[in-house]
């Protein structure tokens, strides 16, 4: 059996097993090796993130720029890796769906496809495109020789309609056209989680645990929330703090973020072997 399928079968069985797990975020592949060096037992990929270390805004990778990054991340760890496909790099359904096909081929054995059209001024697909989109999807994933877990997720929220009933029928829609996993980012309450996962279940429901939604992981588990992932949180947090170190010095010309830093020898550590 190929690593592959290996990887597969592990990230599947995360989401049977029962429970809640962690699927966190890493933008590039030394990110990526330090969460696997924590214990994490899965990654999934932040467009944003990614974005950011290539000095473009979220929304400015391709396709191509996308695949690079996850066979960066797969090379550097054995753990399962899912991939942020923004929405697939097209409206077309049929374009959407190669675009598993490509993020498999790059080594993800997982991957989330949106109802966002990336466009300002209609912002969310309509009901029945979004509909086929993830059917195409689901299809797509199928093909595959190895079980290729399809979150799809409903934006909503992301996009100023913070709609939940218009939320939950896409994503019940969603589950009904094979998807695996259900996904609305930026979910506001533990109401608005619960109405979620009483909605869509049996089927698994990953959160966005990132900006407002102050929930711990045991909250969210007993609320029967299977994944949680962070998006651009870590991201965001390392920025941070290269933002406020750098502003140190320039602004004060001393160096006490040093004190902060993480040492040397303990960073070098995750990158042996």
């Amino acid at each position: 059996m190929d690593a592959q399928t290996l990887r597969a079968q592990a990230f599947k069985a995360l989401h049977e097993r029962g429970g809640i797990f962690v699927m966190p975020n890493p933008w590039d592949a030394g990110s990526a090796k330090m969460l696997a060096g924590l214990g994490f037992e899965a990654l999934a990929t932040t467009s944003a993130g990614y974005a950011f270390s290539q000095a473009r805004p979220d929304g400015g990778l391709t396709l191509d720029d996308t695949l690079a990054n996850v066979r960066a991340i797969v090379a550097a760890t054995d753990l399962p890796v899912s991939v942020d496909l923004e929405n697939g790099f097209a409206d077309d359904p049929a374009e959407c769906a190669q675009s598993i096909v490509q993020a498999a081929g790059a080594g993800a054995v997982g991957g989330s496809i949106e109802d966002a059209t990336g466009r300002p001024d209609t912002p969310i697909y309509c009901f029945e495109h979004a509909v086929a989109r993830v059917k195409a999807a689901v299809a797509a994933a199928c093909s595959l020789p190895f079980p290729f877990i399809l979150t799809a997720r409903a934006e909503n929220y992301l996009h100023g309609n913070p709609d939940l009933d218009d939320t939950i029928r896409r994503l019940q829609a969603f589950a009904e056209a094979g998807a695996d996993v259900l996904y609305a980012p930026g979910l506001r309450n533990a109401d608005e989680v619960l109405a979620v996962v009483r909605a869509v279940a049996p089927k698994p429901v990953n959160v966005l645990m990132s900006g407002g939604l102050k929930l711990t992981v045991e909250q969210l588990g007993e609320m029967g929330v299977t994944r949680v992932s962070v998006g651009s949180a870590l991201s965001l947090a390392a920025l941070g703090e290269f933002y406020r170190a750098a502003e140190e010095i320039k602004t004060s010309g001393t160096f006490s973020f040093t004190s902060r830093s993480m040492p040397y020898a303990q960073a070098n550590q995750f990158f042996k072997g």
